[in-house]
């Protein structure tokens, strides 16, 4: 059943499971939603990622603790702060999937927009084995990522949201840093490129203008360099099965 609660720090946490076909074990990927919440678009993206072979959590991270205006306001401030309860909600989900999913314990990020921007947050922290973010705003204190685990990065050059040249400063603390990374800006896409959210088609044609659609081309060729690079970094399950049998 895939909609699910788990424990964290401060209570439990509801979230969307999905898990591949067969028996697992599979390595894990917090899925982190963006501003929009618990929407059949991050559904949609939490099962393309179990249909890659990683059993995947998005936590419901509107819905864990108080009213839900109050929760909406503490969590988009903590994507920009790097502080606040619902941090413990996101590692909680990683803690969930090492102990009580068919996980191998490798564990990655991957959000958008606001999720994103949790991604490079928790990037540093040591806990997870990739992240990958898209369209993010960098974290104030960008020279922690000096330090972070493999990243897996897209951007819109016509993004109106994320401050232009976000992608070459993020590549470059990343380089510098010597962490392996894949950081890739499409010319022709703006923000929100990978998500699909059902729209009226006055309104799609609206946010197409204001450059924050949904653009196929660009999301497959993102989806592409994803599953690549948590391929190299978290593992398959048909690579455990190869490395068991050799």
């Amino acid at each position: 059943m895939p909609d699910i609660t788990y424990p964290a720090a401060e209570g439990h946490v509801s979230g969307y499971l999905a898990v591949p076909e067969g028996e697992g074990p599979w390595p894990g990927v917090v899925v982190i939603q963006d501003v929009l919440g618990m929407t059949t678009d991050l559904k949609r993206i939490t099962d393309r990622f179990a249909a890659s072979g990683y059993v995947a959590l998005a936590p419901a991270l509107y819905d864990s603790r108080g009213p839900k205006i109050k929760c909406m306001i503490s969590t988009i401030r903590a994507h920009f702060t790097g502080r606040g309860a619902v941090y413990g909600d996101l590692l909680a989900a990683r803690e969930h999937l090492i102990t009580n999913a068919p996980c191998t314990g490798k564990v990655g990020l991957a959000g958008f927009c606001m999720g994103a921007g949790f991604c490079l947050q928790l990037a540093p922290s040591g806990l997870f084995d990739a992240a990958a973010p898209s369209y993010a705003v960098l974290p104030k204190d960008v020279e922690k990522l000096l330090r972070s685990c493999p990243v897996v990065a897209s951007f819109g050059a016509k993004d109106p949201i994320v401050a232009r040249g976000t992608a070459a400063r993020l590549e470059g603390v990343l380089a510098d840093g010597q962490v392996a990374h894949d950081v890739k800006e499409y010319p022709d896409a703006g923000h929100s490129f990978m998500n699909d959210h059902a729209l009226p088609a006055p309104i799609r044609l609206v946010a197409g203008i204001a450059g924050v659609s949904y653009s196929e081309p660009e999301a497959e060729d993102a989806w592409r360099r994803i599953i690549t690079f948590f391929e190299q970094h978290l593992g398959t399950d048909s690579e455990l099965d190869d490395h068991t049998t050799a």
